[in-house]
């Protein structure tokens, strides 16, 4: 039997999922709320971690260690940049992950770990500084499963930021110097620790906003968050 994790932020960003697989709280002695199901050949573990960086890295290092995932997949709401072709409700699919605030503001412009010579990951098979890969077989396994079903899913590089973007100009800066097609507060950490353990890790996340001049009242969390459990759901059936 292969287990497959789901780890979001939030409760709101998994409660599609964890109704359509009628999972339940597991009685683990852990600190987040870690839910379990199952399928005829499959285990699903979901995990609640709390919002930004330092929890998901520690509930995805707890989640390791507690369950042995064969897949982590790192969901829920994103904010698209202005050049990324996203809408509110659309799909995104991270080809990788980046820190997008891990670095040095110098004199004369920003300086990324790998110019300052700090990596974050440092072994054998080579060194992740500011961008964490996603793992390529899982990455094509969504890209078919959307093909399949005819649902759009926009590929690209993820960023992970401390404070979100909340105006036009921090978002076109950050675009400008990663290429990078959404922002969120988790999924490096997600992808980082997958990395250091040596597992798999897939990110799809639904846009709930675009990033411009803060204005919450032209979100849509609950329709980003049930796109992304759609097709989360979907694509875990047809692994």
């Amino acid at each position: 039997m292969k287990t497959i994790a789901v780890s979001a932020a939030t409760y709101g960003e998994l409660s599609g999922l964890i109704e359509a697989f009628n999972a339940r709280r597991d009685q683990c002695d852990a600190p987040w709320d870690f839910l379990v199901s199952g399928l005829a050949r499959t285990r699903i573990i979901f995990a609640v971690t709390g919002i930004g960086t330092a929890n998901a890295a520690s509930a995805t290092t707890a989640l390791i260690h507690l369950y042995s995932p064969d897949l982590i997949i790192n969901t829920g709401c994103a904010g698209a940049y202005d050049r990324a072709g996203l809408a509110v409700g659309d799909l995104a699919l991270a080809t990788s992950e980046l820190f997008a605030d891990l670095g040095a503001a110098g004199p004369h412009g920003w300086l990324s770990l790998e110019q300052m010579g700090l990596p974050l990951l440092d072994r054998g098979d080579g060194r992740c500084f500011n961008e964490v890969p996603m793992s390529l077989p899982a990455v094509e396994a969504a890209r078919a499963r959307a093909a399949l079903l005819g649902t759009p899913l926009r590929a690209g590089r993820f960023l992970t930021v401390s404070a979100c973007s909340g105006t036009r100009s921090r978002g076109a800066e950050l675009q400008d110097r990663f290429d990078g097609i959404c922002e969120n507060m988790e999924g490096a950490a997600v992808a980082l620790v997958a990395a250091r353990y040596g597992g798999a890790c897939l990110e799809v996340r639904g846009v709930s906003n675009l990033v411009e001049d803060r204005d919450p009242s032209r979100w849509d969390i609950p329709l980003a968050a049930a796109a992304a459990g759609r097709f989360i759901e979907l694509l875990i059936r047809g692994l």
